[in-house]
């Protein structure tokens, strides 16, 4: 069915009193199934899958990816076919959507891992225990909950702001399930669908269940058959095989094989092999499909910084004698370098310069945006009418009593655990609460909830007061990070669950559920893949960062940090000078951006990130950025099967690809540093 929503001018003329009485007589679906026990179990064991996967794509990339329609098609189909094997029955409209909740609640949870966390890790060179981890991960997340549910009154009721991905899924969810009855007791605004618009509906929700299905088998196939662990595993201790073989990883690897060094041809720039400029082609599937998700745009910038840094500057700098090699000398022709190398002697500090500029100018230059983030947190409605949602919604005096609570106990976590001073950890709430009206405003105009320029806020304005702790900047940070990151990602779970006309109290319940399911799998999941040999005696930073987890968010974290503890005293100047340089060109391409309204074609953001993410990682991302922009504009116009995959689908494809080769990918790891370590 269609579903109900008020025009443009109702939004804009009715009182609160008047949209929260049409919602509950239009929308609210009463007493329907939702976050039923089987609901909360299947969210939390998708939750725990999809947080693993954003944790290994995350430390290739440095984001998260969004997991809310993805949850919504796995559990679709999960409970379809059990259906027909006659084996429970299927998912109500309104349960599959708590678990779409629990679920991206949990994908969320790995962000501190591989950015302030890490962060604070690599500076002190400790590991922090693993209980310590997941309870500030968790008391971090919950206060983002707190803090949301004051907001969700105005932003979602009130000012009914889009959250576009969140309107995604309750578009999706309503299409999986077009026999749900209709919410609300007058429902004047419902056209119910006909049989054929069912069935359609049905049928395009199995499509792109298969569709996800598919592609992720067909990567793991071809991962299994690639990674050296597996086959390792399968021919050499259970087989007994002397030699183990595999489809290569990388894609030179048969030239460099079969070539004499001494006569054959090496490909260099400015006479430095490439291979120690860190570019070496990989068949790394699950960038392909990440590549799918984020489109031209930021694949092409991308692109624009990874070769200009990799190509261009680096070998630029070494000629100069600016990037002095690891060890070796480029006289003797034995020099070497490698990606972490010429990051952290030299390259990663115009890239941050110019993705933090381009941040701080997005947010900053529109004003309208910051007001309107504030305007109205100060009024008092007046109004003696009775609240006719308050035995639904969430009662505000939780947020107020356990606000304060919550923020106590993470002051007394950061004084005693980061040695924090606690007036400085208070004087941290109010910068969070004014940042996560700004970063849940920014999400639910655009999907996009800008942490990382709002983080950088907190980090640079903290360390400016202690420079000597760099708990300050970067754990504040974090926390300001993973605040406003919960509160606006639960903003974005109620929206289609206010959409479809769920009970706000139990997607609540159910955003917990999935902080705890998210925290459980992910912490764990950190030291089995990136610390399995822990050995104190050697650098942090060396036994996590390598060329398969080059963990880009972290050092950019920490590139920050550094900055700000060594205030550039440290820094060549020829560094300095490409900071500026950096810096004027992202503010230059942001400014752009903005007054042409988002089509100015090059993303400031992701030519800095292009120059942290590894080289062959960024190839592979922009090869199925094009791709799927090809398929996809070919097959926009048509009609029938090609348009139905390439258009409709295209996502659930991007998504099985993402999850079929992280979740092979961890497996192998998990291989190699227990049964083959």
């Amino acid at each position: 069915m269609a579903l109900p929503h008020l025009s443009d001018d109702e939004i804009r003329t009715w009182t609160r009193e008047q949209k929260d009485r049409w919602w509950l007589e239009n929308v609210f679906r009463g007493d329907m199934a939702q976050l039923t026990l089987r609901a909360g179990v299947t969210g939390f064991l998708l939750g725990g899958i999809l947080s693993a996967t954003n944790l290994y794509v995350g430390a290739k990339t440095g984001w998260s990816l969004g997991v809310g329609v993805t949850s919504v098609i796995l559990a679709f189909l999960a409970f379809r076919i059990l259906g027909t094997f006659g084996i429970g029955r299927d998912f109500t409209i309104l349960e599959n959507n708590a678990v779409q909740s629990v679920a991206t609640a949990a994908g969320y949870m790995t962000a501190p891992l591989i950015s302030s966390l890490l962060a604070f890790m690599m500076m002190t060179n400790a590991v922090l225990p693993w209980w310590q981890m997941l309870i500030w991960m968790i008391a971090a997340s919950i206060l983002g909950v707190l803090v949301a549910f004051p907001m969700k009154r105005r932003f979602v009721n009130d000012e009914q702001l889009p959250f576009p991905e969140g309107r995604a899924c309750a578009v999706v969810l309503d299409s999986l399930y077009p026999d749900a009855p209709p919410g609300g007791t007058k429902n004047t605004k419902v056209e119910v669908k006909s049989a054929a618009a069912k069935s359609a509906g049905v049928a395009m929700g199995m499509l792109k269940a298969k569709a996800l299905g598919l592609a992720a088998l067909l990567v793991t196939v071809i991962d299994f058959l690639k990674l050296e662990g597996y086959q390792t595993l399968i021919q050499k201790k259970w087989l007994g095989m002397e030699k183990v073989f595999h489809l290569p990883d990388s894609l030179n690897a048969l030239y460099y094989k079969h070539i004499d060094p001494a006569t054959g041809w090496i490909p260099k720039i400015a006479g430095i092999d490439i291979r120690q400029l860190a570019i070496t082609p990989t068949l790394e599937l699950s960038m392909f499909g990440a590549g799918g998700l984020m489109g031209r745009r930021i694949a092409n910038s991308l692109l624009i910084g990874c070769v200009a840094n990799y190509f261009f500057i680096a070998p630029w700098m070494i000629n100069a004698g600016e990037i002095l090699p690891k060890s070796g000398s480029l006289e003797a022709g034995d020099a070497v370098f490698g990606r972490g190398h010429l990051l952290n002697t030299w390259c990663l500090w115009w890239g941050i310069a110019i993705m933090v500029t381009a941040s701080l100018t997005s947010l900053f230059a529109k004003p309208k945006v910051l007001i309107s983030a504030f305007s109205g947190m100060f009024t008092f409605n007046k109004s003696k009418a009775e609240d006719c949602l308050k035995h639904i919604e969430l009662p505000l005096k939780v947020s107020f009593i356990g606000i304060p609570i919550m923020t106590a106990f993470l002051v007394w976590m950061h004084y005693e655990w980061f040695g924090i001073n606690p007036l400085y950890g208070f004087l941290c709430v109010p910068l969070i609460i004014v940042l996560t009206l700004i970063a849940a405003n920014a999400t639910g105009l655009t999907s996009t909830t800008p942490t990382g320029s709002l983080s950088k806020i907190t980090q640079f304005t903290f360390g400016a007061i202690d420079r000597t702790n760099p708990a300050t900047n970067l754990i504040t940070a974090g926390l300001t990070s993973e605040v406003a990151s919960n509160a606006s990602n639960l903003l974005m779970d109620i929206k289609p669950g206010y959409m479809l006309g769920a009970k706000p109290r139990q997607q609540a319940w159910g955003h917990l559920i999935g902080i705890f399911a998210g925290g459980l799998a992910a912490v764990p999941l950190f030291f089995w893949l990136f610390l399995p040999h822990y050995n104190p005696a050697l650098p942090i930073e060396g036994q996590v960062v390598s060329e398969k987890f080059p963990m880009p968010g972290a050092l950019i974290w920490k590139g920050v940090a550094d900055m700000i503890a060594q205030g550039g005293g440290n820094l060549r100047d020829s560094a300095i000078m490409a900071m500026i340089i950096a810096g004027v060109v992202g503010i230059v391409f942001e400014v752009l951006r903005v007054v042409s309204k988002g089509k100015f074609p090059i993303s400031a953001v992701a030519i800095g990130l292009g120059v942290v993410i590894p080289v062959d990682s960024t190839i592979m991302m922009w090869i199925g950025a094009m791709f799927f922009s090809f398929m996809h504009d070919r097959n926009t116009k048509s009609e029938g099967m090609g348009k139905a995959i390439w258009v409709e689908s295209q996502e659930a494809i991007c998504a099985g690809i993402i999850a079929g080769a992280a979740l092979t990918g961890i497996g192998d790891q998990i291989i190699t540093n227990f049964f083959l370590g």
